[in-house]
């Protein structure tokens, strides 16, 4: 880093951390369900600070950084309200109480930034010295886009988990769900079912996080622009959840837009040696793609 670049990683990240003591140690310190007003209103919130993010980003690093910043934020929060679909069947696999479920989501949000930010050190460290790492990368993102078409709830299977065995093997565990606790001690300690959710969801993180990752590195290089894009999509996530679950059948067509999206980046990434798409063109395909299979998704939804 320089120019006291780590000043700006650090002071990011602080302010992150404030905004989830605030969200979850004062505004929410008693598990509570979350309305769906409310979680509209709380979504909108973190699209407006990405936006005013992205304003001071103009200002800070130019017109590039910014572009690239808000095609890797919309990339990254499209994959998002996808990866919904996953937790939705988590929580009914585990029957979890609505009060409970906001608490998951917080501190899964934290283990995600940990895991995300060293998946980002390490694809920006590796493409920077390998330059055939770049379409190792593109090739695997066209993988994926052709994998998401034909994935469905038959994919997801929290039972099968391998983190969840391992904890299963080690702790105790209650029948209830303590009204919102991880661990409870009863003569020893013992996990609760809620630390199982949050186990599996944290595994299928780091899933979504090697899908998600290489779709913005495609886009930019800078660690900081990919990392703040990530935090941002992931911060939102857990308000967008409540926002959207109930009516999540009607983003039918997304996970096709979302296909040809990261189909898109892996070929921009293949040919970069031979013809370099701009980031303005990147930001306008991937804008045109989300909007045209969310529109189309309305529409059925009419029909």
């Amino acid at each position: 880093m320089h120019n006291h670049e780590w000043l700006f990683w650090l002071a990011f990240n602080l302010g992150v951390l404030l905004a989830l003591v605030v969200d979850l140690g004062l505004l929410r310190r008693r598990p509570r369900e979350i309305r769906i007003r409310e979680a509209f209103a709380e979504t909108a919130l973190w699209v407006a600070l990405a936006a005013a993010f992205a304003v001071g980003l103009y200002f800070w690093k130019g017109r590039s950084s910014t572009l690239e910043f808000t095609a890797g934020y919309l990339v990254e929060e499209s994959l998002s309200i996808d990866n919904l679909f996953v937790f939705l069947l988590i929580f009914r696999y585990f029957r979890v109480p609505l009060h409970s479920q906001h608490r998951v989501l917080f501190w899964g949000i934290l283990g995600a930034m940990l895991a995300r930010g060293l998946f980002i050190l390490a694809g920006v460290t590796l493409l920077q010295r390998l330059h055939w790492f770049t379409y190792l990368m593109g090739a695997f993102l066209v993988y994926v886009a052709v994998k998401l078409i034909g994935r469905g709830e038959a994919d997801v299977h929290p039972e099968r988990n391998s983190m969840l065995a391992l904890v299963r093997r080690f702790l105790p565990v209650t029948a209830d769900y303590e009204n919102g606790r991880f661990f409870v001690r009863r003569g020893g300690l013992y996990a609760t079912p809620l630390l199982f959710v949050l186990v599996v969801m944290e595994s299928t993180d780091i899933t979504f996080a090697v899908d998600s990752i290489p779709a913005v590195l495609g886009i930019t290089r800078d660690a900081f622009i990919v990392y703040t894009s990530n935090v941002f999509a992931i911060l939102g996530l857990r308000a967008l959840y409540f926002a959207v679950a109930g009516v999540m059948d009607i983003f039918h067509y997304l996970p096709y837009g979302l296909s040809v999206v990261l189909a898109f980046i892996g070929v921009k990434m293949l040919i970069s040696g031979y013809y370099t798409i701009g980031t303005e063109v990147a930001l306008g395909v991937i804008a045109t793609v989300l909007a045209v299979s969310v529109l189309a998704s309305l529409l059925r939804r009419r029909n």
